[in-house]
């Protein structure tokens, strides 16, 4: 996983204003033509693939209060939730690609890039108001879900993880602008 100095509170901040600007410019260079092309070693197109980058985010929104929580349980109770979630691979992988294809109908262009800064926005408000306690807290992951969950991971690592993920997805791009 990202080395500590990676998960620092500082440099976070400062990837998460990296991705911001990247995305911007990004989805305003995509013409109607890169946002149907099909992106490289993914079923998505471009567009939808953009959308999947930035739920990415939607997502580590939504995993900060479950790190907080099983932080705080016995391992046991974390452990389980996370097998739980990888006997059900299999489905998450088909809604996770459907959900970026319906998503990438309703979030697209200016819209799409209001959404992530919004989403980039509510982080650092969140990581700001995080203790150095709560950022070492850990949690259980389900590693079949995605290539840079860990089987455990700190809260710091989570909020690091949108930009190891969109960082990933960028290399799929096929855009041309």
């Amino acid at each position: 996983m990202a080395t500590s100095a990676s998960t620092g509170r500082q440099g976070i901040h400062e990837e998460l204003e990296r991705v911001r600007a990247d995305f911007a410019l990004l989805v305003a260079a995509a013409g109607a033509a890169d946002l149907r092309r099909r992106s490289d070693g993914t079923r998505w197109t471009n567009g939808q693939l953009l959308w999947h980058m930035a739920f990415g985010f939607l997502v580590v929104q939504r995993l900060l209060p479950l790190v907080r929580i099983f932080g705080r349980l016995p391992d046991g109770f974390g452990r389980a939730f996370a097998a739980l979630l990888d006997a059900a691979t299999r489905p998450f992988h088909l809604v996770n690609y459907l959900g970026s294809v319906g998503g990438a109908l309703v979030f697209h262009g200016p819209r799409l890039t209001r959404r992530l800064d919004r989403t980039i926005a509510r982080l650092h408000r969140r990581l700001d108001a995080e203790s150095d306690r709560a950022l070492g807290r850990t949690m259980h992951f389900p590693v079949g879900w995605d290539p840079f969950f860990e089987p455990t991971m700190t809260l710091a690592e989570v909020y690091a993880y949108g930009c190891r993920h969109y960082d990933f997805h960028r290399t799929q791009l096929t855009l041309r602008g």
